[in-house]
């Protein structure tokens, strides 16, 4: 008996060729490539690595899945609408946003996160004349 939920086993990722653009002597050729970050072509060291990085998303697959089986087609319709109605809305780009139209309508509301008290806007370490950012964006400068 399937009730259509997708699955919760983390899915294993393969290997992924490095390329690295070698000079003459085996050496990666920084003046023409550039530097190169090795990070993201290296694999998972463990299985639980990329369940953990996937966990948001699985979540909201199965919460969109739950909500098709018990309730019809319309609440993930109607909720996916209000999430996209949550991203559009917009302030001026030099003011930081704190997406809390789309925490309360993910469930994020209720949680604590590093990013809550680690990365919060008056400690963030880009900040620009509000007067350049709002020419920028708009094309004038």
């Amino acid at each position: 008996m399937s009730f259509g939920l997708p699955s919760v086993k983390p899915k294993p990722g393969g290997f992924e060729s490095l390329d690295i653009h070698e000079g003459h002597y085996g050496v990666p050729d920084v003046m023409t490539y550039g530097l190169s970050s090795t990070r993201p072509n290296v694999a998972s060291s463990h299985p639980l690595e990329q369940s953990e990085k996937m966990y948001a998303k699985n979540k909201e697959l199965m919460h969109m899945t739950m909500l098709r089986n018990l309730q019809g087609l319309h609440a993930p319709l109607r909720l996916t609408m209000e999430l996209r109605a949550a991203e559009k809305v917009g302030r001026l780009p030099f003011l930081p946003s704190s997406n809390f139209m789309r925490d309360v309508l993910s469930g994020r509301d209720e949680e604590i996160g590093f990013e809550d008290f680690l990365n919060t806007a008056e400690f963030r370490e880009q900040m620009g004349q509000p007067h350049a950012v709002l020419e920028k964006q708009l094309g004038i400068l």
